[in-house]
């Protein structure tokens, strides 16, 4: 998997040659999985059915026991991942503010030179603010 990184910003990051790009990294992967969490369904114009279902499944009225099961979905059909290692979801319902975090194990390995380790693992993590 190849992915084009991005900023603290959100920015795609240009120039670098290969240093731009996540080649086979469990955190290439978790930038996709934070990339479909805050597509919202109906957002993108070539596939409307595509995004995550915001305003009926996880932030409508009585949606508590369908929020964290449309999430993990959303997260576990992204390319990559293997599994949720660990998953959290809290909702504000004074700010309209949904915080998701999740810790996932992916099909890659990335080393840790320092420590001389290899992990599967990445952390996502998200805020949600619907504005209406």
């Amino acid at each position: 998997m190849r992915v084009r990184r991005v900023d603290a910003s959100g920015d795609m990051v240009f120039g670098g040659n290969q240093a731009a790009f996540w080649q086979d990294a469990p955190d290439g992967v978790a930038q996709v999985v934070e990339s479909r969490l805050n597509l919202w369904e109906g957002q993108w114009y070539l596939d409307a059915a595509e995004g995550t279902p915001y305003q009926t499944q996880v932030l409508g009225k009585r949606t508590e026991a369908t929020r964290d099961p449309v999430l993990r979905a959303r997260i576990l059909e992204t390319p990559g991942v293997t599994e949720i290692a660990a998953d959290s979801s809290t909702l504000n319902r004074e700010t309209r503010a949904l915080a998701v975090s999740a810790t996932i194990n992916t099909a890659y390995t990335a080393s840790v030179l320092a420590a001389g380790l290899a992990s599967t693992q990445a952390t996502v993590s998200t805020s949600v603010y619907d504005g209406r």
